[in-house]
This record gives structure tokens, C-alpha cells and sequence, in this order.
């Protein structure tokens, strides 16, 4: 039997589904769709059922970055979700705000914090999306753009229109947006090493005590004949050098751009090139971190701090930036923060 999106199935269903995509699906990846149907189910199990073939779209296997089309016909195997997380009829989402840099009758971008993830699930009751949405319950429509990690902070586009969603995600998918981080990394970068282009595979950790399910999503640099190899294009330009403590060493604080929006392309290439970036609790250095843990850094220090992007109402070329947050420029000494201006005068980001 199918079912069009949209329809309200029982929320512990557990038999296999048929669902048929419509325009408001379209242009969705496979797991971010999934996400949203299979409320409940940890992401890890959602990613599992795609590789092993158990999701199928039109009878055929798919990636989970496979892009969704109107009239695809989607098999869901059996799998027991949770039931939506209402009580009283309100969202269990705390109502929540968050600094604005721009917003109009299609976008909203925001200054996102770090320790907060851009949406529910894994865990987490409720990330930025949910809490925005609590927050203003007259909007027809608040849908993410992207996604920045949980602790990343920095600039985070959110539609606010489906016509604004598919443009701005199409933007994205070309490679038309400039998307330029701040990191402060271990060591001394070398200057000259401006290009990293080094295929990237995600895999799991195993399970903890033997339990069959496994355990957390991780991401490596693999070889170009990997079967599950994506192509990754980093580049980097060193803004300036210091020394936050004699325990921490030498560190480097770059300005990153992005060319491909691979799942933490910026903490696996620099943590593959011998310098991971401070407060990186999964590709770091656990004891570089307790010594910077001492001196205040009590987070990663990876900053989404430069956006380009065309206005998908207007046509025009928008320019957002996003200032360190306090936390993080209390460590940088003045001059590096200095160097920071200058590198931004000169027109170099």
C-alpha cells in the first residue's frame, strides 16, 4: 500500500512502507528525508538500512546523498520509531532565537553557537531548526540550507520559503557558495601548503561491549579507488602564528574554504595533514586538548565565519560574516587579531 508524503502512518509501525515523493520532497537527500519519516530511529541504524540496501528508491539501491525526485517511489523496511514528541499538543522544543544577520521574506541566516546542533535526532531532543520553529509558530516554513557540526559555531542559512530551499540547495550542490572558516590548528602550518585534495569515506566505529549495533559515525582520507571514496577540495591560507601556552605549543590560525561540503571535511583533512584543530574532541589531540581546556578553550575551535551566496529571490551577490564569538577571541592575542583585520582589508577572504 502506498502512501503519499504527508500522510500520517502509525508512529510504531513496524512493516514495510511505500512511500511516494512529492514536490515538497523534491530535491531532499535520501537520509535527511529518512531523518524526518523514521522520527525515533537513530541515525546510525537510518544509515545502515541505506547501505545495506534496504531502502530502495523505484526498486534500485541508493547513496544517501541521493537526491529525492517527484514521483520516486520509496520501500522503508520494517522499523519501529518512537511517537512524535508532543505533550499537550507543544513541542518539547524549548522556543529559542538566535542572532541574525540577515532575514527577509526567503532567507534567515543566523550566528549559530557552538554545543548546539542544527537539528534533533542521535541523542539530541532538539537542535536549531526545532527551536527556531518553537519559536515562531506562525512561520509556514523554516527548513536548514546546510549544516554546520554541533560544535561549530557560525553562520547557518535557513529558508524560509520550499522555492528558496531548492535554490539555495542547488547553489551548494554546484559549488556557487564561498563557504570560509576560521581554525586554529596545532603546529605550525606550513605557508606554501595551500591546496588539500584528498578523497573522503565515512565509516563506524564499532560498538561499545560488544553490542551489535555500532557505535558513533567517523570520516577518513582514503584512497581515490575507495569504494566509498567522495572527492574533498580544502583550501587554506595562514593568517597568522602564536603561542597560547608553553603546554599547547605552536598554533595556526587559517582561514579554510571549502570547495565540497564533505561531513567534517575541515577536522579530517587538517587532522590528516599532521595539524588538527584545537578542542577537536574526535580527530584531535587528547592531551593538546586538556592543556588548551586550562587555558579557556573549552570548545572546538572551528568558526563557519565567511559566506558567499546569490540571493535566490533577489539574484544579487550576498556577503555574510560572522564575528568570533567571545570565547574564542579571548584567546587570540591582539595580534592576531589585528592580522585578522588586515587579511579581511586586503580583500584576501
Amino acid at each position: 500500500m502506498k502512501n503519499i508524503i504527508g500522510a500520517k502512518p502509525s508512529p510504531a509501525a513496524a512493516e514495510v512502507r511505500f512511500l511516494t515523493v512529492d514536490g515538497e520532497s523534491a530535491g531532499q537527500r535520501l537520509d535527511n528525508f529518512l531523518f524526518k519519516q523514521l522520527k525515533g530511529v537513530p541515525k546510525t541504524h537510518v544509515y545502515r538500512i541505506i547501505r545495506s540496501g534496504e531502502v530502495r528508491i523505484n526498486k534500485g539501491r541508493a547513496q544517501a546523498e541521493t537526491r529525492l525526485a517527484p514521483g520516486d517511489v520509496l520501500r522503508l523496511p520494517p522499523v519501529r520509531t518512537s511517537a512524535p514528541a508532543q505533550a499537550g499538543g507543544q513541542p518539547l522544543a524549548p522556543a529559542r532565537e538566535f542572532p541574525v544577520l540577515l532575514e527577509d521574506e526567503a532567507v534567515l541566516a543566523i550566528d549559530k553557537p557552538a554545543g548546539v546542533a542544527v537539528h534533533g535526532g542521535s541523542g539530541v531532543s532538539s537542535g536549531v531548526i526545532e527551536q527556531l520553529r518553537a519559536a515562531r509558530p506562525a512561520a509556514r516554513f523554516l527548513e536548514l540550507v546546510h549544516r554546520l557540526d554541533r560544535e561549530t559555531s557560525g553562520i547557518l542559512l535557513v529558508a524560509k520559503k520550499r522555492s528558496a530551499l531548492t535554490a539555495l540547495q542547488e547553489q551548494f550542490r554546484e559549488r556557487e557558495t564561498g563557504k570560509t572558516y576560521l581554525a586554529l590548528v596545532e603546529g605550525r602550518w606550513p605557508a606554501n601548503r595551500k591546496v588539500l585534495d584528498a578523497p573522503l569515506a565515512k565509516y563506524l566505529l564499532p560498538g561499545q561491549n560488544g553490542a551489535p549495533e555500532a557505535g558513533e559515525r567517523r570520516v577518513k582520507v582514503v584512497a581515490k579507488d575507495h569504494p566509498d571514496a567522495m572527492r574533498a577540495v580544502t583550501l587554506v591560507k595562514v593568517i597568522a602564528g602564536l603561542t597560547l601556552g608553553p603546554e599547547t605549543g605552536e598554533c595556526s590560525l587559517l582561514a579554510v574554504t571549502i570547495k565540497t561540503g564533505r561531513t567534517h571535511q575541515i577536522r579530517v583533512h587538517l587532522a590528516s595533514a599532521g595539524h588538527p584543530i584545537a578542542g577537536d574532541d574526535k580527530y584531535g589531540d587528547f592531551e593538546r586538548n586538556r592543556a588548551l581546556q586550562k587555558l579557556g578553550l573549552k570548545r572546538m575551535f572551528l568558526h563557519a565565519w565567511r559566506l558567499q551566496f546569490t540571493h535566490p529571490a533577489t539574484g544579487a551577490r550576498l556577503s555574510l560574516q560572522a564575528a568570533l564569538p567571545p570565547e574564542l577571541k579571548a584567546l587570540t592575542p591582539q595580534e592576531v587579531q589585528d592580522a585578522l583585520a588586515t587579511y579581511l582589508s586586503t580583500g584576501s577572504a
